[in-house]
């Protein structure tokens, strides 16, 4: 029996990164296309585990939404002040005699002038050299479908009947 306490071996339940190991058995643009082709050899009753889909050449690409001005800033700073005011107001009126309106309103007050303050400070201090909103994605240039030896030649036959299938 093991306890939450008991000492581990360093080498059991450790998962260090490893390079895949295998065969390639096919090569895709997308990611969505090699699943699909992992999903077909699943569909296949093909022994899956020994699949690896290795994402070769990664890159960080970052998208660029919108660009930031001060109305922005200000109205996403005083939305997120505002919630966490309401949020604060909320637990004022359960724990005050008497509760009401009151101490919601002071919450939500208090929450949307700190969110404008503290967005207005930000943003200043970063004295224009950030002045867009984006989100970062990690691609890969091509998805490589890697099987172990044993069953490569049968991972490319069926891959291989999978696209004279579509085509």
């Amino acid at each position: 029996m093991t306890t939450p306490f008991a000492r581990v071996p360093a080498s059991a339940g450790t998962r260090l990164p490893t390079l895949p190991d295998g065969w390639p058995v096919a090569s895709y643009d997308t990611y969505k296309d090699a699943q699909q082709a992992v999903d077909h050899l699943a569909d296949s009753e093909f022994p899956v585990q020994e699949v690896t889909i290795v994402g070769v050449e990664p890159m960080l690409v970052e998208r660029v939404d919108a660009r930031l001005t001060w109305k922005r800033v200000l109205t996403a700073g005083a939305a997120s002040g505002a919630w966490l005011g309401l949020f604060v107001g909320l637990l004022l009126s359960l724990f005050t005699l008497g509760g009401g309106v009151l101490p919601i309103l002071i919450g939500l007050v208090s929450g949307v002038g700190f969110g404008l303050a503290s967005a207005a400070v930000r943003y200043a201090s970063a004295r224009g050299q950030r002045d867009f909103v984006s989100h970062s994605q990690l691609v890969a240039r091509r998805y490589d479908v890697l099987c172990q030896p044993r069953n490569a030649e049968r991972a490319r036959d069926l891959l291989a009947a999978l696209v004279l299938r579509t085509a």
